[in-house]
């Protein structure tokens, strides 16, 4: 009982009960992406100068560092589980649909990666 109807079943039509993870992660990420990016915002406008030098001397340090990892982490983790839900809403064919989802992936990892190899370049000081 409250299974929905009998062709419902038949069909395997109904919830596939990881819709409430899926959202609940998209509104973590966005908490995090929020709190992160304010923290960006202040802790540049506190620089005494937003010089090459000054601001490569402040990701060196490691808080600033982690922090901004992070924030890149968070935003690529986010901008894909929107991009999925796009995707599934609105490409009906499963091949497309895959295809879509694979090379979504492809772009976040390799966005994720190049955007974290910078920052470990500029804290480690191999692009100064």
């Amino acid at each position: 009982m409250g299974n929905g109807t009998s062709i419902g079943r038949v069909r395997g039509l109904g919830s596939a009960h990881n819709g409430a993870h899926h959202w609940l992660l998209q509104r973590f990420t966005a908490i995090g992406n929020l709190l992160l990016t304010v923290w960006f915002a202040v802790s540049l406008l506190l620089l005494p100068d937003l010089g090459y030098a000054t601001v490569v001397k402040w990701i060196s340090a490691p808080l600033p560092a982690t922090a901004i990892a992070l924030l890149v982490i968070s935003t690529f983790w986010h901008a894909k589980l929107g991009m999925q839900v796009v995707i599934e809403d609105y490409v009906h064919d499963h091949a497309n649909k895959f295809a879509c989802i694979v090379a979504l992936n492809f772009a976040v990892i390799a966005g994720a990666g190049f955007g974290l190899l910078c920052i470990v370049r500029l804290a480690l000081g191999g692009a100064a």
